[in-house]
């Protein structure tokens, strides 16, 4: 019998209408059967990281719940969007915030990551920004295949925010399946 693995979903974006959101959403449907999901705790109450605050007051409930459903799932799937050709500010304060950590809730965390936008190349330099970011604390990186949903409005149901574009249902289909596999490789599951 095969382990279930526990997969935190992180969603960069925190509007309401976000095809990250919607693409998030997608993943229980896509993966396979031994993946189960939940979402992380929102980011966006953490205060802008500042380390006096730190030092004065401590770390607050918001980051320590962040980081303490980090550190109970066995990986990461992270979908965020791309603002200003990089992370969305709310999850790079809460990504700086959890790294002051001296438990540190990412080292050693497999982590895939996806992104969808209404442009060409859907998210590509936010991931790598990501990825950048995530290295320095010791994340283990899903490599491919990746997914990266450009042209969104095209590939999501206008109502309901389902994702109907066959080819990117695919990629998010193979993009899970070799993540379970990694994730076992990782953690010797």
């Amino acid at each position: 019998m095969t382990d279930t693995l526990k997969i935190l979903t992180i969603c960069g974006s925190l509007r309401k209408g976000s095809y990250n959101a919607a693409l998030a959403r997608m993943a229980p449907k896509l993966a396979p059967a031994s993946m189960t999901f939940s979402d992380a705790p929102s980011h966006a109450q953490m205060p802008i990281y500042n380390h006096d605050d730190q030092e004065s007051g401590g770390f607050p409930p918001s980051v320590t719940a962040w980081a303490d459903a980090i550190r109970a799932a066995d990986a990461l799937l992270i979908v965020t969007p791309e603002y200003n050709w990089s992370i969305p500010g709310g999850l790079k304060n809460a990504i700086d915030w959890a790294s002051r950590l001296k438990n540190q809730p990412f080292a050693g965390k497999p982590a895939a990551v996806q992104s969808a936008a209404g442009g060409l190349l859907g998210g590509a330099r936010a991931q790598y920004h990501l990825r950048q970011s995530l290295t320095s604390v010791d994340v283990m990186w899903f490599g491919r295949p990746e997914v990266i949903v450009s042209f969104a409005p095209q590939k999501f149901d206008a109502a309901t925010l389902e994702l109907k574009d066959q080819v990117a249902i695919d990629m998010v289909k193979a993009q899970l399946a070799g993540f379970e596999k990694f994730i076992r490789m990782v953690k010797g599951k």
